[in-house]
């Protein structure tokens, strides 16, 4: 998801593919351990055919230190709240990104590949 963005700062400052408008940035050091290493909430900011079958605030896996700052909220289909509210899952058109691992979120990755895999 992070390389869909025109910016990323991770080891310097870098070009990303540029098919999303924003800047992945460094999650805010503090209270909370980077990176954000574990289960957390998904909360759906809009709805889509890729969310479609899960629950709101449905448990998804982790493993990232940067985050996508979406310069465009119309981007935005669900955020997730850690240190920063950061968004979880984007779309653009025929485009998605998710920052968690659908690989390692049990039923909610699965669900999301699905749906995925049916608008393909």
């Amino acid at each position: 998801m992070q390389l869909l963005f025109e910016r990323g700062e991770e080891h310097g400052d870098h070009e990303g593919l540029g098919l999303l408008p924003g800047t992945v940035r460094r999650l805010p050091e503090g209270s909370l351990k980077v990176p954000h290493t574990g289960w957390n909430r998904v909360r759906a900011t809009r709805s889509s055919p890729l969310l479609e079958g899960l629950p709101d605030g449905a448990y998804a896996y982790f493993n990232h230190s940067y985050f996508c700052d979406a310069a465009s909220p119309a981007d935005v289909l669900a955020g997730t709240a850690y240190g920063v509210i950061f968004p979880s899952v984007v779309q653009r058109a025929r485009l998605f990104g998710v920052q968690f691992h659908p690989e390692k979120s049990q039923r909610v990755g699965l669900t999301v590949m699905r749906n995925f895999v049916e608008r393909c």
